[in-house]
């Protein structure tokens, strides 16, 4: 039963791969990819080359007056935060989306030099140009590193914080060798369907897949045969370069503003476990069912909400339970 069972694991997923195949080659800028709303875009001289940045700007029928900006994670963009926007422009709030420079449908720039603080100033100049100066801040993996840079740089602005399954709650710099941008492009340079899903299905789902997760990762993968695959390699290998040496958790004491953590404690997500050679040090890290409480205790004016049987997409995996706090958080006085 068990070799019958693994056969039609197999069967699945090469039928998925080959389904995966049959789809458009994305280019760089995802040209040829429809997001779920309209795309604006906000020139940039930044680092001295002029940059577009992709972002959505989604207004509700029944305006409340505030403003929520969703900061997306390293292995997505914009697009995955359909529902979320439908479900916030509901409750009455405009819903900023943009995608980081080196992501989505954003320029995807050769020689820059990627830090939390330069796209937390690109996200900020998004938000002068729509003339907001007052937000609540959701960002979701990578992009509550951001968030939290973010809150940080510009407390003034922030009224709320929600960081979800956010990376960086542990240095990983502490216990895992470092793997320097040329080894990190390298890898890059190979990624495909089958080893970005097999990452994700160990790191994100704890081995529990959906059909529906196979859209973030052609958007991921859609583009490594396109030509200039190369440039969006280097700016992944840089953008990891970035998380894995510019920690935020040692300065998590000083956010300032009410923040709620919604933490999905099935994830597994820790950059760099797979190159620890001690097993028992590799299986200590990602540990989020104990991270999220650790991070609450750093954080003053904080809330915990732990999502049971969920990994690193509370908002994909189990939506209803995601919204539901997050909601009850932005309202609360």
């Amino acid at each position: 039963m068990k070799h019958f069972s693994f056969f039609i694991f197999l069967l699945a997923t090469f039928h998925m791969a080959f389904a995966q195949a049959q789809r458009p080659v994305l280019d760089i800028m995802l040209t040829n990819y429809a997001y779920p709303f309209e795309v604006h875009y906000l020139e940039l001289n930044s680092q001295n080359q002029r940059l577009k940045m992709a972002y959505m700007d989604v207004r509700p029928e029944n305006p409340n007056g505030r403003t929520v900006v969703l900061m997306h994670g390293k292995n997505f963009n914009g697009a995955y935060w359909k529902t979320t926007i439908d479900a916030l422009t509901r409750e009455g709030y405009r819903v900023v989306v943009p995608d980081q420079i080196g992501f989505g449908k954003s320029s995807k720039p050769v020689g820059y030099q990627f830090t939390f603080q330069q796209l937390a100033r690109n996200t900020k100049a998004v938000l002068d140009e729509l003339r907001v100066d007052r937000i609540a801040l959701l960002g979701h993996s990578m992009g509550g590193m951001l968030a939290t840079r973010f809150a940080l740089m510009f407390p003034d602005m922030v009224d709320r914080l929600v960081l979800e399954n956010p990376i960086g709650l542990e240095d990983w710099k502490l216990v895992a060798p470092y793997v320097s941008i040329d080894q990190n492009y390298q890898n890059e340079l190979k990624a495909d369907y089958e080893t970005t899903k097999d990452y994700q299905l160990k790191s994100y789902y704890d081995n529990q897949w959906k059909p529906e997760y196979d859209e973030w990762v052609y958007l991921l993968t859609g583009w490594t045969k396109h030509p200039e695959y190369p440039v969006v390699a280097m700016n992944n290998a840089q953008t990891s370069d970035m998380i894995f040496t510019q920690p935020v958790v040692y300065e998590f004491s000083q956010i300032k503003v009410p923040t709620l953590l919604i933490i999905g404690t099935r994830d597994r997500t820790a950059i760099g476990k797979n190159n620890v050679k001690d097993p028992k040090v590799a299986a200590s890290m990602g540990q989020y069912q104990l991270l999220g409480k650790e991070t609450q205790q750093k954080i003053p004016q904080s809330q915990l909400v732990e999502l049971d049987n969920v990994g690193h997409l509370p908002h994909i995996e189990a939506f209803d339970r995601f919204m539901k706090p997050l909601v009850d958080f932005l309202k609360q006085q």
